[in-house]
């Protein structure tokens, strides 16, 4: 007890010396000696450092001579920076400006807290950010003079598409989106790439674009034929497709929790298909393949025919409907194996010779197709249907490689690649946009489930659920299937809406943003033959650029390459119908018979 008494005495001399020096702190390695501004000093690193428009970057400021190792941050000589120069966090975490200042050059300093006059700085030179693709319409070309719309992130004024190492002439519409012409002669599968200008001249990834033929081939031929029939491996769209793309790493949008609680975080997945009947109706939306032998039938409107693709379509008078007999959405979905297409019906009645529908869609199944921009399809998002449903083959065979179609009871007038739609019922910032896509968390235990639930539950996390339509919260779509097992898919409902993130939603098109362009080029539309007889074969022909894909109507339908024949029994008037993201093109020409 006594020597501590003794020693108290020198700890309040050691105090009062600490306090008495010109506000600054005593080193903690030595009490004893004294830390005065003159020794302070501040070293950032990097001296120097190159970042990309929109990117982040990490500074780090070290200070000797002071045991306050406090600094604040100036951007340009402002404090934690500005909107236009970048922001820069208390931790030296920088955030670039979206767009390159003028000039493109600033400095970021470090300041000691302890001593203002003990500052060391960066030179920093902002480049032009790194484009990104997500997709091309069309995703395929015939040889010959083309125009493609590009869709990605980051492009800016002076950004150069190219086919392989040839440039295109490139037009820029906006930070998501080019438009680009060229000729190509020769048939292959070529490289598209967008490179942004300088400073800092950087290439996006690639994507394939098809040119004068298909990049599967025959593959739709691998489907059986019947309702309900197994693809055998065959996967709709290209792997370019947003449907088929692995998500698993993707960024989660910064609003992720605010709109999984809006949604409702504790409302359980509810599997919206499964084996046998509900009401007298199969329990989810079911398919048939067609084969070379289906004949085509017309399709008469009854609500939508203005943002519809005309028939006629090989789809039977016999093909299931969804929930017949009842009279809800009727979804009428068929496969062509012979010419690779997908078409779909809603609200959809069999005539005797026809079929009347709110609204018609056709899917070339190698592409990677998108709606016109606003126009909706069988689905509201201006989806298709078919690609996001659960099918028990899959299951069955043990993947899924395709995101899911679900519904949502609330949406508002916004829509995300790649939805082309909105239909909104709400005003609500946090209601979702069409197109929403959401995935399972990575850490989701999958184990406790039955092995044909995980092979669902993982395709939640690679490839994620795509929202597609208003209707009851997380209603996960699959087809009828008598196999399924009814008390299996329910325990799906354990798994909640705040076991989901919401992924990084970019772009998001509103009322005030929806993307413009040209829509397809028709220069020629042509007959072998004005003026024929009953029963003469006569060939229509055409040159057309920038089209998704085209329809002949009446009696062809959708089709490919540049010419088809046809036999009129009286005089016709033969439309082309070029389609791609911005909108149709028509032309027409009379065959007379006599």
């Amino acid at each position: 007890m006594r020597s501590a008494i003794k020693l108290l005495p020198i700890l309040a001399l050691a105090i009062r010396v600490t306090c008495g020096c010109s506000g600054t702190s005593t080193s903690s390695g030595n009490p004893s000696t004294p830390s005065t501004p003159a020794t302070t000093s501040v070293t950032v690193s990097p001296t120097t450092a190159n970042i990309r428009a929109g990117d982040s970057f990490q500074f780090m400021a070290t200070v000797s001579g002071n045991s306050n190792t406090m600094v604040t941050w100036t951007v340009n000589g402002t404090a934690g920076g500005s909107a236009a120069l970048g922001t820069i966090s208390s931790t030296g975490s920088y955030a670039a400006p979206a767009s390159l200042p003028s000039p493109n050059t600033l400095t970021v300093t470090a300041t000691s807290a302890a001593a203002n006059s003990a500052t060391s700085s960066s030179a920093v030179t902002i480049l032009n950010p790194t484009p990104t693709l997500i997709g091309t319409n069309p995703a395929s070309v015939g040889t010959g003079s083309f125009s493609l719309a590009v869709t990605g992130s980051n492009f800016i004024s002076g950004a150069q598409v190219f086919l392989g190492t040839t440039p295109l002439t490139t037009t820029f519409v906006s930070a998501t989106q080019l438009t680009a012409t060229g000729s190509q002669s020769s048939a292959g599968l070529f490289g598209i790439t967008v490179m942004n200008p300088d400073p800092g001249s950087s290439s996006s990834n690639s994507l394939n674009l098809q040119v004068g033929g298909s990049q599967q081939g025959s593959g739709c031929s691998q489907m059986s034929i019947g309702a309900g029939t197994n693809l055998n491996g065959f996967v709709p769209f290209s792997s370019a497709s947003l449907w088929n793309q692995d998500i698993s790493s993707a960024a989660v949008d910064s609003n992720s929790t605010a709109i999984v609680n809006f949604i409702g975080s504790t409302i359980g997945l509810h599997a919206d298909f499964g084996a046998g009947l509900y009401q007298g109706s199969t329990i989810g939306i079911p398919y048939s393949v067609a084969g070379l032998q289906q004949p085509n039938i017309p399709i008469n409107f009854t609500a939508y025919g203005d943002e519809s693709d005309p028939g006629p379509m090989p789809i039977a008078l016999t093909d299931p409907i969804e929930g017949f007999p009842g009279t809800g959405d009727r979804h009428v979905l068929v496969l062509d194996n012979a010419n690779c297409f997908l078409y779909e019906l809603d609200s959809s009645y069999p005539q005797s010779n026809s079929w009347n529908a709110d609204s018609a869609a056709v899917w070339d199944l190698l592409g990677n197709e998108q709606r016109p921009y606003r126009w909706t399809s069988a689905d509201a998002a201006g989806l298709p249907i078919f690609p996001g449903l659960i099918r028990y083959d899959e299951v069955a065979a043990g993947n899924i490689p395709h995101a899911i179609r679900f519904t949502l009871q609330n949406s508002r007038a916004a829509f995300t690649p790649p939805a082309s739609h909105w239909a909104g019922n709400s005003s609500n910032a946090l209601a979702a946009p069409m197109g929403m896509r959401m995935r399972l968390k990575a850490n989701f235990d999958v184990s406790g489930y039955s092995a044909a639930n995980q092979v669902i539950l993982k395709a939640f996390k690679k490839y994620g659920i795509i929202m597609a339509d208003n209707g009851s919260s997380m209603f996960i779509s699959g087809t009828p299937d008598d196999r399924w097992d009814n008390n299996d898919l329910h325990n799906l409902a354990q798994v909640k809406t705040s076991d989901f993130e919401v992924l990084q939603m970019s772009p998001v098109y509103t009322q005030a943003n929806v993307p413009s362009g040209p829509s397809p080029q028709i220069t020629s539309f042509t007959t072998s033959s004005g003026s024929v007889t009953a029963g003469t074969s006569v060939t229509l022909s055409w040159q057309v650029t920038g089209a998704s894909y085209v329809i002949v109507s009446p009696q062809i339908g959708a089709v490919r390459g540049s010419s088809v024949a046809v036999t009129p029994a009286a005089t016709t008037m033969y439309t082309l119908y070029a389609t791609n993201a911005f909108g149709q093109t028509k032309s027409t020409v009379t065959v007379t018979v006599h």
